[in-house]
């Protein structure tokens, strides 16, 4: 893929680029695939895989992170109103603890993958966010800050971040003291002194740093 990757060098600017070049090498079905919650303290690591319609505008989907939450939940509902093939996949706590957080954010964009393609919308090539490819077959390409660079990859990157959002939402009304729907399980000052407090609970990581002492 060196040839792709230098192809599209001279047109940083088009976050379609990849998808685009893509089909002319005759990838019909391009993946843009993220993950969310690899930095939390609670809670599970969500993945989502999308492929965008070729005649939307693709230059309306940015960096989940650069964007408001209502802004991500429009764009999440637009994603589905252009009928755009969307897959996400979960993993749990307990498997981020038994097998890493690296391997189970693989996990969650592989069953994200798979979720897709159990919707008859099966991916012949992915573009993924980061460092390390997905354990499938299928053809791929890693981009580091692929949010910025793909604009498939940054939808995905909304619907997991919409995904998880309302996951954690859901936990913090089993776990309220907490606040999980403030601080979706990350390391903020509020949710380490309530950990210290009264302990980590059942969808803590009890793997990471700022849990393990309190286990």
């Amino acid at each position: 893929m060196e040839s792709l990757l230098s192809d599209i060098a001279s047109s940083p600017s088009d976050n379609f680029r990849f998808e685009r070049s893509l089909q002319i090498r005759g990838f019909n079905c391009i993946a843009g695939c993220d993950e969310v919650g690899r930095g939390p303290l609670a809670g599970p690591v969500v993945a989502a895989s999308v492929v965008l319609p070729t005649d939307c505008d693709h230059g309306i989907f940015l960096d989940s992170k650069k964007i408001s939450h209502s802004r991500r939940l429009l764009l999440n509902t637009l994603l589905q109103d252009i009928h755009a093939g969307i897959g996400i996949g979960v993993v749990s706590v307990e498997t981020i603890d038994r097998i890493n957080i690296l391997q189970a954010s693989l996990l969650a964009m592989k069953r994200a993958i798979t979720d897709m393609a159990d919707k008859l919308m099966k991916p012949d090539f992915i573009l993924v966010d980061g460092t390390f490819e997905i354990p499938l077959t299928l053809p791929q390409i890693t981009l580091t800050k692929g949010e910025s660079k793909s604009a498939s990859i940054a939808a995905a990157s909304i619907v997991a971040k919409v995904k998880r959002d309302a996951l954690m939402n859901t936990l913090d009304r089993q776990y309220p003291i907490y606040n999980f729907q403030k601080n979706k399980g990350y390391p903020t000052k509020e949710h380490r002194l309530a950990i210290s407090k009264y302990g980590p609970c059942p969808i803590h990581r009890k793997t990471f740093k700022g849990v393990k002492e309190f286990v």
